[in-house]
């Protein structure tokens, strides 16, 4: 742990994840992750390119296994169980590259993501007032929306039913400002019905914004936790942790 002045992360964690060692071929991506995700908020995991960022999510979700270390979903070990009963325990996902099926339709990708039964038609509508494009292009192949409305998608596809926990990556990256705004609005209001998420976002003003505490990565390690409001209001720690004043961007 960095000797950087910090604040410990407070509260009923949802999701702890306890000294995670992950490899990937030859490369040790993640030395020691230490990490907690309250219940009801959001947690922003922050850090430059390359620290490890996406690799802790997939180590979550199981795409990726934690060699040492342990990872407590709700109170239940996770760390070995196969990605597909963590799915189903209550934990949605949404990866940096969308992860939709392009040669079926919007309402086909909705279908297969919703697995405990029929979409709730209540819960759909509030879906496409978040995201109307996915309303107009219901009966479209996948593959023919644009970026913007892609990534509407596989946001959607996590939100179709209420999870425990959400874990998105990037969910702004090379989009927009309109469908940052909007990507922005939909995921706020999934925050004030009380969601879990833990979020990696580079848009340091959408991280600011959403987040309740933080999580500063380096090197494969969290070497900063905190509340999201001290590490926004602070440029000189933006600095020390991150290298450059985040409130720049």
């Amino acid at each position: 742990m960095s000797d950087l002045p910090h604040t410990e992360t407070i509260g009923d964690p949802i999701l702890r994840i306890e000294g995670i060692y992950t490899n990937i071929a030859q490369y040790h991506i993640l030395q020691g992750v230490d990490l907690n995700v309250p219940r009801g908020g959001v947690t922003m995991l922050l850090g430059r390119n390359g620290v490890g960022k996406t690799t802790t999510l997939r180590s979550v979700i199981g795409h990726w296994r934690a060699h040492r270390g342990r990872i407590l979903f709700d109170g239940d070990d996770i760390t070995r169980i196969p990605t597909a009963n963590i799915a189903r325990s209550g934990l949605g996902f949404v990866p940096e590259d969308m992860g939709i099926f392009a040669d079926l339709t919007v309402e086909e990708n909705m279908v297969l993501a919703a697995v405990s039964g029929p979409i709730d038609p209540a819960r759909l509508d509030w879906i496409f007032q978040a995201f109307p494009p996915l309303k107009t292009f219901w009966t479209s192949e996948a593959g023919n929306l644009s970026g913007g409305q892609k990534q509407m998608l596989s946001i959607a596809r996590a939100m179709i039913e209420e999870r425990k926990l959400y874990l998105i990556d990037e969910p702004t990256k090379g989009l927009a400002p309109a469908i940052i705004s909007t990507m922005a609005r939909a995921l706020k209001d999934l925050k004030d019905q009380g969601a879990s998420i833990l979020m990696v976002e580079q848009n340091f003003a959408v991280a600011k914004a959403l987040g309740d505490t933080a999580n500063v990565m380096d090197d494969g390690r969290v070497i900063w936790s905190g509340e999201m409001a001290e590490l926004a209001g602070d440029p000189t720690l933006q600095e020390q942790l991150m290298g450059l004043s985040m409130e720049a961007k």
